[in-house]
């Protein structure tokens, strides 16, 4: 079993995690870190190119910059245009894309591992060299108007959006990562570029590489692309350090909001603050979760949608962040029927924190768990992400025998103790679809 806590700027760190697999990091003068994880007889790798900096990150006048750069990476550099990026991947049969996430954003590839040098080459291109043309910018404020409008005319997006920044309230984790039309609109092109000037530096910057990789091979092919790029990489930098890990408390009044659209379905979400990402009770949450809303088998499942056919999607989770998180239920149903799945749904989670689960459902959940996870890691994607991670997010690396091993560890007490918390936190109810503005009005 391994946990390994990296050092900042360590420049080397060497280790065999579970299943054999070789993990090594590097940490260039420049404060570049490079991560990778050999699988033995892969004959594929995925590729991640990141940096701390998502939308809450983003300053006045600089409000959806994370995804318009998203976009922007893709659209051209000072010696590739968009049509050569894609042709680049297509070539060798690669798949490419990014993420922007609420604290951090990624541009990845899977690819084969002979193409590894093209995946690198054309992601560090895009990285360090992007134009941001001032056509191509205004061409894709248009495209990412019409995705907000199309996230907009989702009824479950909507309502998990509107969720979000009930719980967290004015925290920047409670703005929406894609942006509003509004930022969209107002956000400048020189804003983005600044944006993209000070955040994206060799400190700020994480590799990761899991599959048929060489370490050694890639930290040279990853030196000589950043100095291509015009990056000095002798220049003495320290990594970015990572967010401090540690529950902010945030004061915010319970919201019941009621968004009425002509719609065939109700969708409904409630709940309050949760778990942060670093919780040493992250674990016990997810066994609440697997039982109260994970699967087929779930209390919330079996009541409202196999009992009782009031809802085809029925669900709980939890959403950490570094210093904030929201835990929620979510259901979609008839709207005639709203407020009686409400009332189950609040019914179930006040079950669990009182009464508690039994053995049968701790060890159907631990099992769960652990069979998600093991399948999980049989991906260079999944492996490549867990290194980006454990990098970006606090500098921990936990392999999977440890992670078994810290769910095994999950007594129904501690179970309990996390349902007893949610249940007893302030909650806000949001509701899409075709209801009564009085909804909630009996649960407030």
């Amino acid at each position: 079993m391994t946990v390994t806590q990296f050092i900042l700027d360590q420049p080397e760190t060497e280790f065999t995690a579970s299943g054999g697999s070789t993990v090594r990091r590097t940490v260039l003068p420049s404060g570049v870190r490079v991560l990778t994880e050999v699988v033995p007889g892969a004959q594929s790798a995925s590729v991640a190119f990141s940096v701390a900096v998502g939308s809450r990150d983003e300053v006045d006048g600089h409000h959806g910059s994370t995804h318009f750069l998203e976009h922007l990476l893709f659209k051209g550099t000072k010696t590739r245009t968009a049509l050569d990026i894609a042709v680049a991947f297509d070539s060798v049969g690669g798949a490419s894309n990014a993420s922007t996430g609420k604290e951090h954003t990624s541009y990845y590839a899977r690819v084969q591992d002979r193409a590894i040098p093209v995946a690198v080459q054309v992601i560090a291109d895009m990285l360090t060299s992007s134009v941001i043309d001032p056509v191509e910018f205004e061409n894709e404020r248009t495209v990412i108007l019409e995705e907000l409008a199309m996230n907009d005319d989702d009824p479950q997006d909507v309502a998990h959006e509107e969720f979000f920044e009930a719980v967290l309230g004015s925290h920047p984790l409670g703005r929406p990562i894609g942006g509003t039309p509004a930022t969209i609109n107002a956000v400048s092109r020189d804003a983005v570029w600044e944006h993209y000037q000070r955040n994206y530096r060799p400190q700020d910057l994480v590799i990761a590489a899991a599959g048929g990789v060489d370490h050694d091979g890639l930290l040279e092919l990853v030196r000589e692309n950043l100095e291509t790029a015009g990056w000095d990489l002798n220049l003495t930098a320290t990594p970015r350090s990572w967010r401090e890990q540690s529950t902010q408390q945030i004061a915010v009044e319970p919201v019941a909001k009621v968004i009425n659209r002509p719609i065939a379905q109700a969708n409904i979400v409630l709940g309050g603050q949760g778990l942060v990402a670093g919780d040493e009770r992250r674990y016990a949450m997810a066994i609440l979760n697997t039982v109260l809303g994970g699967g087929m088998s779930s209390r919330l499942f079996q009541e409202i949608r196999e009992k009782r056919g009031l809802a085809y999607s029925v669900y709980s989770f939890n959403q950490g962040y570094s210093d904030a998180a929201a835990f929620g239920l979510y259901a979609g149903c008839s709207p005639q029927k709203a407020k009686e799945v409400i009332k189950l749904m609040l019914a179930e989670l006040e079950k669990v924190a009182s009464e508690g689960i039994n053995d049968a459902e701790l060890d159907l959940a631990k099992g769960n768990i652990s069979g998600g996870l093991a399948l999980k890691f049989e991906s260079t994607q999944a492996r490549m992400s867990r290194l980006s991670g454990a990098e970006l997010t606090d500098g921990e690396f936990i392999d999977l025998d440890e992670s078994l091993s810290r769910y095994d560890a999950v007594t129904l007490a501690d179970v309990q103790l996390v349902a007893k918390l949610m249940s007893e936190s302030k909650k806000s109810f949001i509701a899409v679809g075709d209801v009564k503005d009085d909804l909630f009005d009996e649960f407030i």
